[in-house]
Protein backbone atom coordinates (compact mmCIF):
# COMPACT_ATOMS: atom_id res chain seq x y z
CA UNK A 1 0.00 0.00 0.00
CA UNK A 2 2.57 2.31 0.70
CA UNK A 3 4.56 1.44 -2.72
CA UNK A 4 1.60 3.42 -5.00
CA UNK A 5 1.15 6.32 -2.04
CA UNK A 6 5.65 6.56 -2.81
CA UNK A 7 5.20 6.82 -6.29
CA UNK A 8 2.10 9.36 -6.18
CA UNK A 9 3.78 11.61 -3.85
CA UNK A 10 6.97 11.27 -6.42
CA UNK A 11 4.97 11.78 -9.52
CA UNK A 12 3.76 15.10 -7.95
CA UNK A 13 7.09 16.42 -6.80
CA UNK A 14 8.40 15.50 -10.16
CA UNK A 15 5.05 17.03 -11.72
CA UNK A 16 5.38 20.59 -9.63
CA UNK A 17 9.48 20.71 -10.28
CA UNK A 18 8.74 20.48 -14.18
CA UNK A 19 5.90 23.17 -13.71
CA UNK A 20 8.41 25.35 -11.56
CA UNK A 21 11.34 24.57 -13.92
CA UNK A 22 11.70 28.28 -15.17
CA UNK A 23 10.19 29.99 -12.77
CA UNK A 24 13.78 31.93 -11.27
CA UNK A 25 17.41 31.46 -12.77
CA UNK A 26 18.98 28.67 -11.14
CA UNK A 27 21.41 30.84 -8.84
CA UNK A 28 17.96 32.53 -7.48
CA UNK A 29 16.54 29.49 -5.81
CA UNK A 30 12.85 30.09 -4.71
CA UNK A 31 11.62 27.67 -2.12
CA UNK A 32 8.54 27.49 -3.74
CA UNK A 33 7.03 24.10 -2.53
CA UNK A 34 8.12 25.56 1.32
CA UNK A 35 5.85 28.88 0.65
CA UNK A 36 3.04 26.59 -0.26
CA UNK A 37 3.59 24.53 2.85
CA UNK A 38 3.17 27.74 5.10
CA UNK A 39 0.46 29.17 2.57
CA UNK A 40 -1.43 25.91 3.27
CA UNK A 41 -0.31 26.55 7.44
CA UNK A 42 -1.97 29.69 7.53
CA UNK A 43 -5.06 28.93 5.42
CA UNK A 44 -5.51 25.64 7.71
CA UNK A 45 -4.63 27.49 11.22
CA UNK A 46 -6.81 30.78 10.66
CA UNK A 47 -9.68 28.53 9.21
CA UNK A 48 -9.32 26.03 11.73
CA UNK A 49 -8.96 28.79 14.41
CA UNK A 50 -12.12 30.62 13.01
CA UNK A 51 -14.50 28.17 13.20
CA UNK A 52 -13.50 27.31 16.99
CA UNK A 53 -13.77 31.21 17.69
CA UNK A 54 -16.99 31.24 15.95
CA UNK A 55 -18.50 28.13 17.87
CA UNK A 56 -17.11 29.79 21.41
CA UNK A 57 -18.62 32.62 20.56
CA UNK A 58 -21.89 31.43 19.32
CA UNK A 59 -21.58 33.31 16.17
CA UNK A 60 -19.31 36.18 13.94
CA UNK A 61 -19.89 40.13 15.28
CA UNK A 62 -22.35 41.96 13.20
CA UNK A 63 -19.69 44.30 12.04
CA UNK A 64 -15.87 45.40 13.25
CA UNK A 65 -16.41 49.26 13.86
CA UNK A 66 -13.48 51.70 12.01
CA UNK A 67 -11.97 52.61 15.24
CA UNK A 68 -11.46 48.29 15.66
CA UNK A 69 -9.96 48.30 12.45
CA UNK A 70 -7.57 51.30 12.88
CA UNK A 71 -6.73 49.67 16.65
CA UNK A 72 -5.90 46.21 14.66
CA UNK A 73 -3.83 47.63 12.37
CA UNK A 74 -1.76 49.81 14.37
CA UNK A 75 -0.99 47.00 16.54
CA UNK A 76 -0.25 44.64 13.56
CA UNK A 77 1.69 47.29 12.37
CA UNK A 78 3.95 47.52 15.23
CA UNK A 79 3.59 43.72 16.47
CA UNK A 80 5.35 42.60 13.01
CA UNK A 81 7.84 45.08 13.41
CA UNK A 82 8.81 43.64 16.67
CA UNK A 83 8.90 40.18 15.57
CA UNK A 84 10.52 41.11 12.16
CA UNK A 85 13.61 43.56 12.78
CA UNK A 86 13.51 43.89 17.01
CA UNK A 87 16.82 43.13 18.40
CA UNK A 88 15.30 41.36 21.30
CA UNK A 89 13.91 39.08 19.38
CA UNK A 90 16.67 38.06 16.78
CA UNK A 91 16.61 34.73 18.82
CA UNK A 92 13.31 33.95 17.22
CA UNK A 93 14.94 34.51 13.58
CA UNK A 94 18.31 33.50 14.36
CA UNK A 95 18.00 29.96 13.25
CA UNK A 96 16.49 31.41 9.73
CA UNK A 97 18.51 34.70 9.30
CA UNK A 98 21.76 35.93 9.37
CA UNK A 99 22.37 39.41 10.80
CA UNK A 100 23.96 42.29 8.85
CA UNK A 101 23.83 45.17 10.00
CA UNK A 102 22.09 47.80 12.45
CA UNK A 103 18.34 48.96 10.53
CA UNK A 104 17.02 51.76 12.64
CA UNK A 105 16.29 52.80 16.22
CA UNK A 106 16.30 49.47 17.89
CA UNK A 107 16.10 47.51 14.98
CA UNK A 108 18.30 45.27 12.57
CA UNK A 109 18.83 44.01 9.12
CA UNK A 110 19.01 40.43 8.38
CA UNK A 111 19.25 37.87 5.55
CA UNK A 112 17.36 34.76 5.44
CA UNK A 113 19.21 31.76 4.89
CA UNK A 114 19.34 28.01 3.84
CA UNK A 115 17.59 26.48 1.93
CA UNK A 116 13.96 24.65 1.44
CA UNK A 117 11.93 25.51 4.68
CA UNK A 118 14.74 27.43 6.21
CA UNK A 119 14.78 29.53 3.74
CA UNK A 120 11.45 30.17 3.15
CA UNK A 121 10.86 30.79 7.37
CA UNK A 122 13.50 33.22 7.43
CA UNK A 123 11.92 35.16 4.40
CA UNK A 124 8.61 35.25 6.45
CA UNK A 125 10.52 36.04 10.12
CA UNK A 126 12.39 39.28 8.53
CA UNK A 127 9.69 40.56 6.77
CA UNK A 128 7.10 42.64 8.33
CA UNK A 129 4.90 42.57 5.34
CA UNK A 130 4.68 38.63 4.94
CA UNK A 131 3.99 38.38 8.84
CA UNK A 132 1.09 40.90 8.84
CA UNK A 133 -1.38 38.31 7.56
CA UNK A 134 -0.99 35.88 10.53
CA UNK A 135 -1.04 38.85 13.06
CA UNK A 136 -3.90 40.42 11.89
CA UNK A 137 -5.52 36.76 11.32
CA UNK A 138 -4.79 36.30 14.89
CA UNK A 139 -6.55 39.45 15.86
CA UNK A 140 -9.44 38.86 13.44
CA UNK A 141 -9.73 35.08 15.75
CA UNK A 142 -9.46 37.39 18.87
CA UNK A 143 -12.04 39.71 17.83
CA UNK A 144 -14.36 36.83 17.39
CA UNK A 145 -13.56 34.79 20.93
CA UNK A 146 -12.41 37.61 23.07
CA UNK A 147 -12.98 40.65 21.88
CA UNK A 148 -12.55 42.30 24.88
CA UNK A 149 -8.83 40.90 25.70
CA UNK A 150 -7.74 41.77 22.25
CA UNK A 151 -9.10 44.75 22.27
CA UNK A 152 -6.98 45.79 25.51
CA UNK A 153 -3.58 43.78 23.82
CA UNK A 154 -4.37 45.72 20.74
CA UNK A 155 -4.48 48.82 22.16
CA UNK A 156 -1.09 47.97 24.07
CA UNK A 157 0.87 47.51 21.35
CA UNK A 158 -0.83 50.41 19.58
CA UNK A 159 0.12 52.54 22.24
CA UNK A 160 3.51 51.01 22.13
CA UNK A 161 3.61 51.86 18.30
CA UNK A 162 2.48 55.47 19.45
CA UNK A 163 5.36 55.88 21.82
CA UNK A 164 8.31 54.75 18.51
CA UNK A 165 6.41 57.49 16.53
CA UNK A 166 6.82 59.95 18.98
CA UNK A 167 10.33 59.07 19.83
CA UNK A 168 11.30 59.11 16.22
CA UNK A 169 9.75 62.85 16.67
CA UNK A 170 10.97 63.97 19.16
CA UNK A 171 14.54 62.65 17.55
CA UNK A 172 13.89 64.38 14.62
CA UNK A 173 13.16 67.57 16.19
CA UNK A 174 16.24 67.51 18.12
CA UNK A 175 18.61 67.04 15.43
CA UNK A 176 16.87 69.51 13.30
CA UNK A 177 17.94 72.43 16.45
Amino acid sequence: MTEPISAAADTVEQGFADATRDYAPEHEHRPLAAYGVFAAAFGTTFGVSMLAAYRHAGGFPERIGAGDIALMGLATHKVTRLLAKDRVTSFLRAPFTEYQDRAGHGELDEKARGRGMQLAAGELLICPYCLAQWVVGTFAVGMVAAPRLTRLLAAMWTAEAISDFAQLAYHAAEERA
